[in-house]
């Protein structure tokens, strides 16, 4: 075996070479050493070391042979950082139904907004910019002076001039269902306002005509 000719050959060499030891230093265990220097014995022909039965990888020494290192450490791993995530804006409730004066918003017994009724609109319409709904529903009603035919078509253009103006506006024309209750769901009571046709009556009439928009949604809060 390769093992027994080296250790043969080590012993051989060392009584051939007075000048050569078997002992090892702490420094260079496992390699033949001068005993007067301390140096590691190399062959005069082919410049290698000559190794003891003391040898093993781990006492490798350069230049004789390389060394025997320990394997590097893998660099730990690094977590990967998720970046934070984006905070969805908490959402409002838009407004179940907002109730318009048709006196504030229109002309008396016309279906033509005022000034001051479009902006009440031009808020409505803001406010919808951006929301989450499916349908907005515009319902027009009247008051009990006139004939009921009369009053059906006048809810009726009432709740389409809300329609018409929302829709220009921004807000999609099919998401809105405009409809009349002409004077059918009024909110005063029958014995509130008596008398003939006077400014008065008119007047007493007043909540009875209306247009109501009804929204169910959410829209963000920023």
């Amino acid at each position: 075996m390769i093992t027994t000719r080296t250790l043969i050959f080590a012993g051989v060499f060392a009584a051939l070479s007075p000048g050569i030891s078997l002992a090892q230093d702490a420094k260079n265990q496992g390699y033949l050493v001068d005993t007067y220097e301390n140096n590691i014995v190399t062959s005069s022909t082919t410049g290698l070391c000559w190794r003891d039965s003391d040898w093993t990888p781990a006492r490798s020494v350069e230049p004789c042979d390389p060394v025997a290192r320990k394997a590097e450490a893998p660099a730990p791993k690094v977590a990967a950082v998720t970046p934070p995530q984006p905070v969805p804006a908490p959402e409002k409730m838009l407004p179940q139904k907002i109730e318009f004066s048709a006196d504030a918003l229109l002309y008396l017994d016309k279906s033509v907004l005022k000034p001051e009724g479009k902006e009440m609109l031009d808020d409505l319409a803001r406010e919808l910019n951006g929301a989450n709904y499916e349908v907005i529903v515009a319902t027009g009603h009247a008051d009990r002076i006139g004939s009921n035919a009369y009053n059906q078509k006048l809810s009726e253009r009432r709740a389409n001039a809300v329609k018409d103006y929302l829709a220009g506006r921004g807000i999609p024309a099919n998401r809105i269902n405009a409809s009349g209750k002409g004077e059918t769901q009024p909110k005063t009571k029958p014995g509130d306002c008596k008398g003939p046709v006077s400014k008065k009556l008119i007047a007493c009439l007043q909540p009875d005509r209306r247009v109501d928009v009804e929204v169910t949604g959410t829209k963000s809060s920023r």
